[in-house]
């Protein structure tokens, strides 16, 4: 495959599964997708710790949207 930093990062691209990461996350909300997108590229780049904490706060951000949903939901009108 041609290098593409655009379209297809190798960081992206280089699974051993020959899965593109975005072909998985498209499928996803915004918060869950960039959970994986990290965990995805941690060891492919630099920083691999960085991206599992970028991850492990998409993840937090995602508990917390669904929890105030849960509790809008279950609120009296």
């Amino acid at each position: 495959m041609e290098h593409d930093p655009i379209n297809s990062p190798s960081h992206y691209t280089s699974h051993p599964s020959g899965v593109e990461c975005i072909t998985i996350t498209e499928w996803m909300g915004f918060n869950l997708g960039n959970a994986i997108k990290y965990i995805w590229r941690a060891d492919h780049k630099d920083g691999a710790i960085e991206d599992l904490r970028k991850a492990a706060r998409y993840i937090e951000l995602e508990i917390l949207r669904r929890q105030r949903a849960f509790t809008d939901d279950d609120s009296p009108m």
